[in-house]
């Protein structure tokens, strides 16, 4: 037939790109594997559902830390540990009043492999404890990053103490594209996830406020999920197709950082 009728060019067209968009490369900055998912989600199955989604690599980490190790032993070529200081869940607010925490970070981190420290919850003055800036010295001791879930302020804070930090600021810190631009322009060696953010995209297009945060700091964002309760790993296969939706929307050369080439440069830096 020499001519395609135009509902069947559609659907081929259609093919192509959800063909495309499913071998895109991709990296979630962004995973939790904690003592509530072992049992419901066990290791094997955890890292099917990784390799499912389509997954390089998928930063881990866990409360405890024992989650992030039994996915790292099961798939150490898929997972990236990052070092959590929580030892169960509902720590988010006390960890930082816990001094028993430096000694269970610096035992952990002189024994395994960490890529960075996180994530841990922190805002305004409280960055400034004895328990985060030992943290922060630990970060800078062992060249890794820190995945930090807390407003500007915390954010600022760090580096007034370490102004050569690496650190992922988790979801954004659930701020605007514009206050993430100003900070993104004032240190350059900040990058934020969009863990748990759906306000950048809509039917697959890109808004235009975020549009123009991506373009103007392509090499500074990075996409993840955020596995924060043991039911949101069924989430990850669906969250990474909606990932590779949005981004096709997006110039290749963005659309690919994004993805996965900023994570894997982080993970190559703190694990050369």
């Amino acid at each position: 037939m020499k001519y395609l009728s135009a509902s069947l060019l559609s659907c081929v067209l259609s093919f192509s790109l959800s063909t495309a968009q499913a071998e895109t490369p991709l990296i979630d900055t962004h995973i939790h594997y904690s003592h509530d998912a072992w049992q419901v989600t066990p290791p094997e199955k955890a890292i099917g559902i990784l390799r499912e989604a389509g997954l390089s690599k998928a930063f881990v980490s866990s409360s405890s830390d024992e989650g992030t190790q039994l996915l790292y032993k099961e798939a150490p070529d898929l997972i990236v540990p990052v070092l959590r200081p929580y030892r169960k869940r509902g720590e988010t607010a006390s960890w930082l009043h816990d001094e028993t925490v430096i000694p269970m970070l610096e035992n952990l981190l002189a024994k395994n492999t960490y890529a960075g420290i996180g994530e841990f919850h922190v805002y305004g003055d409280d960055a400034k404890l004895p328990v985060l800036r030992r943290v922060v010295e630990l970060a800078k001791e062992y060249h890794i990053f820190l995945h930090l879930h807390g407003d500007a302020e915390a954010v600022e804070e760090v580096f007034v103490q370490h102004p050569k930090a690496r650190i992922l600021w988790a979801h954004s810190g659930f701020d605007d594209p514009e206050t993430i631009a100003a900070l993104l322009d004032k240190y350059p060696t900040l990058s934020a996830d969009l863990a748990f953010r759906s306000e950048h995209a809509f039917n697959d297009k890109v808004d235009e406020r975020w549009r123009t945060l991506f373009l103007a700091h392509p090499d500074r964002i990075m996409v993840g999920t955020d596995t924060f309760t043991p039911e949101r790993w069924y989430y990850i296969i669906d969250h990474a197709q909606w990932n590779r939706s949005w981004l096709a929307d997006l110039p290749q050369d963005v659309a690919e950082q994004i993805a996965y080439k900023n994570a894997m440069a982080l993970a190559e830096w703190a694990m050369p």
